[in-house]
């Protein structure tokens, strides 16, 4: 209920959530139809992982060129981007129904152009497209669902989101894996998409608006409606009252002035509030969640699981992971409380990241050696560098797969694949007579005995991130904002992610060529710890305020060390008194 603050019932929370599913449905027909849009989120991430594995065996000039591989993957976020920020303006213009009906649309068109794209660039344009689509549904869903939910169980609801996109995730992995075998792979991979859009469009149609928008709208009668399908009849009344002196005290605030950057940053509670909101988006995003899910099975391949499918198989269980942190975010969110979440899953992110980087250093420094006997072995197809080379007995099976005039590839002793091998040509005649051989045919990563370390990194890294990192700052955005602001801040913020995204999607096979990937995860670390720094400083707690309350906190506190214990004291002996 808005104007009361919880404390103690917060345990409660995950099984309020549980039991609308015969108290009060309609509720949780508003979270999960709003969170399709999580699922579209979720699908997109995973999908492209496995399906980039199959584009590049299919177009040449993609597997020649990781810049291009960097770009399909990349411009999806490029424009998410672009639908974020627009997002946020057409949620605060025409609604956040409208703006999730208009993200579908687009979503459904990237995916028929896709899975008919004859080539590269068509391929990007459908990438773009779904980019747009799925920006406007980041932000746009989370702040549906926050607005649509009591103040108890709005973090575990909002949580439901968050599940839906891990959810998607793993749903991308099993069906990548069912696709395999099949004539098209990719394009069946990327174009299914286009059926869960189909079906929020439709769910859409048939729900109503956000009741605060409709409120801060003038729609008064329509709000109130719909909030007394959400509320208990004992709670709906306070609830319309809380809701009614929040919208009047921002309209007196208002003025005539319309809503700009400055403004934004001159009002104390919007600017605290975006320190907060954007510096979490950029770390959620700067700590190397997305080179996981974009890159998982490549990352896989560089740990020394060669065949695609085994890598596709194998990544599958990072995603399970984290489909099933969601699922534990959504029990103790309300439970726990945000900042305690964020610090313990940064916490566990950075040793997670110090351990991969340990085990990718120990994989690249114990990599099999090239020998010229298994090399003349394959005589015609020799690669060009190693056979010219001054000094090639210093060569081993990562100077192999580094060479690029042409690409060549590592192809593994026929009695153990950590023994010397041949350094060829990379194209699929010698890969099928390397495989002819009952041999290991390796372009992407050496044979290794850490490939397994790798798996328990990676496992280790979604474990902590998934059910803390993944949701809390999504559920943060949903309601540190003023209600006025809240669709411009919730744009800023989700813009800011999708910025992050593509920088980090965009770089991170050139920084793993460059610097290996072992560095990679290193600087990855380096960013969990000062992400760790940020949120204890400048996060405050939400857990179970009523979002008015917390507009009330950013105002009356400055976002210093302990503030949130301190605010909790005194919002307790108010209620006390």
């Amino acid at each position: 209920m808005e104007g009361v603050v919880h404390t103690g019932t917060d345990a409660s929370a995950f099984r309020e959530c549980f039991s609308l599913t015969w108290k009060n449905p309609y509720v949780l027909r508003l979270a999960f139809s709003a969170g399709i849009g999580g699922l579209l989120f979720g699908y997109d991430t995973g999908v492209i992982s496995g399906a980039l594995l199959y584009i590049r065996d299919d177009f040449k000039s993609v597997d020649r060129q990781t810049v291009l591989q960097e770009s399909i993957v990349s411009m999806a976020v490029a424009g998410a981007i672009i639908g974020a920020a627009i997002g946020g303006w057409m949620n605060d213009r025409f609604g956040r129904r409208t703006a999730i009906l208009i993200a579908d649309f687009l979503f459904f068109i990237g995916a028929v152009v896709m899975a008919s794209a004859p080539g590269a660039p068509l391929l990007i344009v459908g990438r773009v497209f779904v980019g747009l689509g799925v920006g406007m549904a980041s932000m746009t869903s989370p702040l549906y669902i926050s607005e649509s939910s009591p103040a108890k169980i709005r973090g575990a609801l909002v949580s439901t989101n968050g599940f839906l996109i891990t959810g998607g995730q793993f749903l991308s992995y099993l069906i990548n894996l069912a696709f395999t075998k099949a004539p098209g792979t990719w394009r069946w991979m990327l174009g299914i998409a286009g059926l869960p859009a189909l079906l929020q469009f439709i769910l859409m149609l048939l729900l109503p608006e956000s009741p605060r928008w409709l409120y801060r709208k003038g729609r008064e009668e329509e709000a109130k409606v719909i909030l007394r399908k959400i509320y208990p009849a004992e709670d709906v009344e306070k609830e319309i009252q809380d809701l009614k002196e929040s919208v009047e005290a921002e309209i007196k605030e208002e003025g005539s002035a319309k809503i700009n950057i400055t403004k934004l940053l001159k009002t104390k509670t919007v600017r605290r509030g975006l320190i907060a909101g954007v510096g979490l988006q950029v770390f959620q995003q700067f700590v190397g969640i997305n080179t996981v899910m974009y890159y998982s099975p490549t990352i896989v391949q560089l740990a020394g699981f060669a065949s695609n499918r085994t890598a596709l198989l194998l990544s599958l269980i990072t995603a399970g992971l984290n489909a099933l942190g969601s699922i534990v975010s959504i029990y103790f969110i309300d439970r726990t409380g945000r900042k305690k979440l964020l610090l313990i899953s940064l916490f566990g992110v950075a040793i997670s990241l110090g351990l991969l980087a340990g085990v990718f250093h120990e994989t690249t420094s114990h990599a099999p050696m090239i020998s010229q006997v298994q090399t003349s072995h394959f005589s015609n197809y020799t690669c060009p560098d190693y056979g010219s080379a001054r000094n090639p007995g210093s060569w081993d099976c990562m100077k192999c797969l580094k060479a690029s005039s042409p690409s060549c590839g590592f192809c593994a002793s026929p009695t153990n694949k950590l023994l010397p091998g041949a350094c060829l040509l990379s194209n699929d005649t010698v890969k099928d007579l390397c495989h002819g051989e009952s041999r290991l045919w390796c372009t992407r990563g050496c044979p290794s005995n850490f490939g397994w370390l790798a798996l328990i990194g990676l496992a280790l890294y979604i474990i902590f991130f998934s059910p803390r990192m993944g949701t809390a700052p999504w559920i943060v955005n949903s309601e540190i904002y003023p209600l006025r602001f809240r669709g411009i801040c919730g744009g800023i913020a989700a813009t800011a992610n999708w910025i992050s995204n593509l920088i980090v999607a965009q770089s991170f096979l050139s920084l793993t060529g460059a610097i290996g990937t072992s560095w990679t995860f290193l600087i990855f670390g380096v960013i969990s710890v000062v992400a760790l720094l940020f949120v204890i400083v400048y996060v405050p707690e939400t857990k179970g305020l009523p979002i008015e309350k917390i507009e009330k906190m950013l105002e009356t506190r400055s976002l210093h060390f302990r503030f949130w214990e301190r605010s909790h004291k005194s919002q307790e002996k108010s209620q006390a008194v």
